[in-house]
């Protein structure tokens, strides 16, 4: 699983190289290359879209992946519908979280500011929509190693049709991860091949738990809380994150509906099952029932809710992310994998049509069975 996502994102960040290089010699340098800016495809709702990040302290419990740096600490970009597409544009990512993604993909001459610098359409601090009733929240988990901003095009889509969205940075779990004083993290046994991906479940369920504490409630650290309707809570994971899902909603009920992206069960679901909505999304290589990955069919025995397996003819294991979104506008693409735009169009409508189900109780036709307007999507079993 881990190898996958560094093998793709590797490609990915490959194109990038082609830009921005720095060398020690100019004048045997060749002429200066325009780098392209990156742009995320806009959200498809109706509603402009804010945002804000959190750093969050879980004074209950020691980092399990480094103790001594003390209790827990998490970054979460939060996305909510605003009123008006007003304040600075989100910034992407942190050059120094760019700088170190492209170093540990062996590519450390590369100007992290291309990456640093791709265009989304969330604005810090826009004044939120206002509603008389609270909004769902989605909670978003990366997979291993990615930063939380990977996710960024599905944060912003849910947030333009109405949810709030936070967006968990799990610490010492990404190459790159940077806090508000300016101290900088980096990815420890979390991204270790030797590492069985069993450790650092319960360090994914503790994270989800303590973030939904810290969004609802009275004692809630972020400044819009109120957005939030705490009955209303859909969790949604990649690879790694994918895998937690499951076993997070387990653990903590307030979790109503969860959606796993690609990600390996590699801890079996308990005999009791999961009795809530439940969505696994994959690509069809791997997560059909006679695919290469046996732990998708033990997961859909034990889902005993609403329940839906799809998968995407010609998606790859980061094409539920913004990575080829990004690599295509660079003119590189990986052969036989579908374009980063139609991934994410379709990713976005399924996500979307699961959410608005399994939270508002809205009908979604799309969800009852294969379309014409979709062939790449299939429905399993």
């Amino acid at each position: 699983m881990r190898r996958a996502h560094r093998a793709v994102l590797a490609a990915a960040l490959a194109a990038i190289a082609g830009v921005g290089i720095t060398t020690g010699a100019a004048a045997a340098a060749p002429p200066a290359v325009s780098a392209p800016q990156l742009t995320l495809p806009a959200p498809t709702g109706r509603y402009a879209v804010g945002a804000s990040e959190l750093h969050l302290t879980d004074q209950s419990r020691v980092d399990p992946w480094v103790p001594e740096s003390g209790p827990r600490q998490l970054m979460v970009s939060m996305f909510y519908p605003a009123l008006l597409p007003v304040g600075p544009p989100r910034q992407y990512l942190t050059r120094q979280e760019a700088a170190l993604l492209l170093a540990a993909k062996g590519l450390p001459g590369v100007s992290p500011d291309v990456l640093a610098a791709t265009r989304s359409s969330a604005h810090e601090g826009a004044p939120p929509l206002p509603s008389r009733h609270g909004l769902p929240l989605v909670i978003l988990t990366p997979g291993a190693g990615m930063p939380r901003s990977i996710l960024t095009g599905l944060a912003e889509d849910l947030a333009s049709k109405g949810y709030v969205v936070a967006d968990i940075g799990p610490n010492y779990e990404t190459y790159g991860l940077a806090f508000p004083d300016g101290h900088v993290t980096t990815c420890t046994l979390a991204c270790a091949d030797s590492t069985e991906p069993s450790v650092g479940l319960k360090v994914r369920i503790d994270d989800t738990s303590f973030v939904i504490d810290q969004l609802t409630g009275p004692t809630a650290s972020w400044a819009l809380s109120r957005l939030i309707d705490p009955t209303r809570i859909g969790l949604d994971g990649d690879s790694v994150g994918g895998y937690a899902a499951p076993h997070s909603m387990l653990a903590d009920r307030r979790i109503r509906a969860g959606v796993n992206m690609d990600g390996r069960v590699w801890t079996p679901l308990p005999v009791s099952g999961l009795d809530r909505p439940f969505l696994m999304l994959g690509r069809e290589s791997e997560r059909t029932p006679t695919g290469a990955d046996p732990t998708w069919p033990d997961t859909w025995t034990h889902l005993t809710g609403w329940k839906r397996w799809l998968t995407g003819a010609n998606f790859a294991h980061a094409s539920f992310t913004d990575t080829f979104v990004l690599t295509d506008q660079l003119g590189v693409s990986q052969p036989g994998v579908i374009s980063g735009v139609r991934s994410m169009e379709l990713t976005r409508a399924y996500i979307g049509a699961f959410f608005d189900l399994t939270l508002r109780g809205r009908p979604q036709p799309l969800l009852d069975g294969p379309t014409a307007a979709n062939p790449e999507v299939k429905f399993w079993p």
